[in-house]
């Protein structure tokens, strides 16, 4: 991998494997000798850059490391007791950077950083044997992947301490998710760049996110959608711009390739908050201070044209434009000087809906709806309506189970709607479930191109054996993907359950029927889930109408 054979010094029990020595030598010894004064252990640490142990505990001393180069690099990896414990080093060189085999030291060199990962790529392209340019390629991933933000859940793994690329961490951790598809993808491009896959991938890309989607469901379904806004250049408006966590997920958001970053901020917040966790790319960042835009007096004059008939002062609305930073990147989505925006991080889900419909309108004169979608290995179910309205009237659920329906079908999904109760087709009659009959009425008369049927309960809508076993006379034509709530108050507790008790993967809750997209993450979202809405606001930029 490019080290030279005469700055290398092989150690055994006996001492340094030199020119000329004749003790206990073999001729895999033979081929590393070097012509060197120096005999002992102790004399190749001398001036050294580096320290690979494979040994025994308690082999290298402080001094020993004392007389290192500047900034020595010290792997020590006899397991369980390492050649010389990190307390130890740090007491002598704080400059040092250590690596050993234990997982309650930083940078853990483990096995399964490779091997799984080696193999999966080897055997995906029938590779003929595991070559070095192979192992050299899954060093290389590994050193790279070191290199990118570390994501939440990795760094919930080890009790949410922010793991970033330094003297801590060159190394990525075992748990980290993209480990399946950066060093098995890579590997198998050496193979086949080496000659030796017997079955060659065609579209590397694709096999990257087919990995993707065996750890992450959520990933293989946005797969298409990102896929899709990869290069058209959207500008996409992160309003909480000064956040560790918006500032990461635009920053991944950029390097992914999905769009133009915009964080809403002001500079020096944004450079000290990324100089505070280690993160480069700064000038890949468009960063607009709300209070100081060029474009204020046009967001004003908007924006008091809405609103002057609703009780704001044209003070009110420059007040609005200057200090609210959700109200001013919905000024830029709504002027086209930004196409799409996310936010939610820190603030609630009404207060962040408040804000941006002050700008944006709906579209066609229709209602706004959100949804959440719950990934699981069996089935993927939508949910809705989650956020938006309290307590809708049958006109109102059924243009829920249309919009969302129709959502679904954009995603890629059949729609089977099933309009929920705590009852089976009227078995038992409440005033509650009123409007759930009307709806489907309202539904029959419309002609609509998705199935649906209600009102019935959860476990009869998810179970199709007995739907056909109960109620043979029902619409659907499987189990529902679709699940129509008959008030705010069912629909986000179940969501939330959902999300807490765990069994899958919540993406949501998603913006329906804006004029511009836009997209309300959950307050405390993670780096990924933000970078996933960001990624369907830019979709629906394209793709809405």
């Amino acid at each position: 991998m490019g080290a030279q054979n005469k700055n290398i010094i092989l150690v055994d029990r006996d001492g340094v494997i030199y020119k000329g020595r004749q003790t206990n030598m073999n001729q895999w010894k033979s081929g590393h000798t070097v012509d060197t004064k120096a005999r002992t252990l102790e004399d190749a640490f001398k001036n050294s850059d580096v320290f690979l142990g494979l040994s025994v505990p308690g082999s290298v001393t402080k001094k020993m490391v004392q007389s290192m180069a500047d900034k020595p690099i010290i792997f020590a990896m006899a397991n369980p007791t390492p050649e010389i414990m990190p307390e130890e080093v740090r007491s002598v060189r704080s400059d040092a950077i250590i690596a050993t085999g234990r997982s309650d030291y930083p940078n853990q060199v483990n096995n399964v950083l490779g091997f799984p990962y080696i193999f999966r790529g080897a055997l995906d392209v029938r590779a003929t044997m595991i070559n070095d340019e192979m192992k050299i390629a899954a060093a290389n991933a590994i050193a790279e992947l070191a290199r990118k933000d570390v994501p939440d859940e990795v760094n919930a793994a080890y009790h949410g301490v922010q793991l970033h690329y330094g003297n801590d961490y060159i190394i990525p951790a075992p748990f980290d998710p993209r480990l399946i598809s950066s060093v098995s993808s890579a590997v198998a491009k050496a193979a086949m760049d080496t000659g030796v896959a017997k079955k060659p991938i065609k579209n590397l890309e694709a096999y990257r996110r087919e990995l993707e989607g065996r750890t992450n469901p959520i990933a293989s379904i946005l797969e298409p959608i990102k896929s899709r806004i990869k290069s058209k250049k959207q500008k996409v408006v992160f309003a909480e711009g000064e956040e560790e966590k918006t500032i990461r997920a635009a920053l991944s958001f950029y390097n992914s390739g999905f769009g133009i970053p915009i964080l809403i901020g002001r500079e020096n917040r944004v450079k000290e908050t990324m100089e505070q966790v280690n993160l480069e790319g700064l000038n890949e960042l468009i960063i607009h201070n709300a209070s100081l835009s060029n474009n204020n007096p046009k967001y004003i004059d908007s924006l008091y044209e809405r609103l002057h008939r609703y009780g704001h002062l044209r003070r009110d609305c420059q007040r609005l434009i200057n200090q609210d930073r959700n109200v001013f990147a919905a000024s830029m989505v709504s002027a086209g000087d930004a196409d799409a925006m996310v936010t939610g991080v820190t603030r609630p889900f009404g207060r962040c809906f408040d804000d941006i419909t002050k700008v944006i309108s709906t579209k066609n004169d229709e209602s706004f709806l959100s949804m959440s979608m719950m990934v699981s290995k069996e089935r993927t179910v939508f949910i809705g309506d989650v956020n938006i309205h309290d307590m809708p009237n049958a006109e109102q659920l059924a243009n829920i189970a249309t919009g969302i329906a129709n959502t679904v079908k954009s995603l890629g999904y059949t729609p089977r709607v099933a309009l929920l109760s705590f009852s089976n087709f009227g078995s038992l009659t409440r005033p509650s479930s009123k409007n759930l009959k009307e709806a489907v009425n309202i539904l029959n008369t419309r002609n609509v191109d998705f199935e649906f049927d209600g009102e019935m309960t959860p476990e009869v809508a998810l179970d199709y054996d007995l739907i056909k076993e109960n109620y043979p006379f029902c619409r659907l034509s499987g189990p529902a993907n679709v699940l129509i709530m008959p008030s705010l108050l069912s629909a986000n507790i179940s969501f939330k359950l959902l999300q807490k008790l765990g069994g899958g993967s919540i993406l949501g809750p998603l913006m329906i029927g804006g004029e511009k997209p836009f997209q309300i993450v959950q307050m405390g979202s993670s780096v990924s889930d933000i970078v996933n809405s960001a990624s369907i606001a830019t979709y629906n930029s394209l793709y809405s109408n």
